[in-house]
């Protein structure tokens, strides 16, 4: 026969989900409509997906799917640098190209202190500073993007990459203001 102990972790499982799931779907949910709505750079599929598949955005208050969000960049930022050195490995790379790359790598990889810091300034309720960091990610992936565009033919090999930095910094900073506005308000 199993110890009483051993049911509780998965009762208590269940019933966390039972209990605050659809809460957590409809936080995300209703916090993206807000940010989709109020900033075009914020497509509303994009901002639920990351959210939810994130570990503990279910459970979250907005407060923390600010952090979540501000993690989900961090996490991004160094996949992206990650990708752009074995990007650069390839001895058969455009000599443009390579240039690119080693700007991005160097813009990137300015950018994970930038998020580490963020993260601090937004732990400390230092909502303007974690906003001045965040916007420079965002200008990381935008710098990183546009120079590829200054030579006709040249296709940036992370497109992708750099439109995920953007939209998930302009994610954190429009919870940021979420909050800031629900923290004068409340």
């Amino acid at each position: 026969m199993k110890p009483l102990s051993s049911l509780f972790l998965p009762l208590c499982l269940f019933l966390s989900l039972f209990f605050h799931g659809p809460k957590g779907q409809n936080l995300i949910q209703n916090t993206c409509k807000s940010c989709s709505k109020d900033d075009p750079n914020i497509k509303y599929d994009f901002c639920t997906s990351s959210l939810q598949a994130a570990p503990a955005s279910q459970c979250a208050v907005l407060r923390g799917l600010g952090m979540i969000s501000i993690r989900l960049i961090r996490y991004n930022v160094t996949d992206t640098r990650c990708h752009v050195k074995i990007l650069l490995k390839d001895k058969k790379l455009d000599p443009y190209v390579k240039s690119c790359l080693s700007d991005c790598l160097e813009l990137y990889s300015d950018a994970i202190p930038s998020i580490k810091l963020a993260m601090k300034s937004y732990n400390s309720k230092k909502y303007y500073d974690a906003n001045i960091q965040i916007s420079s990610v965002m200008d990381a992936a935008t710098t990183c993007e546009d120079g590829f565009k200054d030579k006709d033919g040249v296709v940036s090999p992370l497109t992708k990459l750099n439109e995920n930095t953007f939209q998930l910094s302009a994610m954190a900073l429009s919870l940021m203001n979420l909050i800031k506005n629900n923290n004068t308000n409340g």
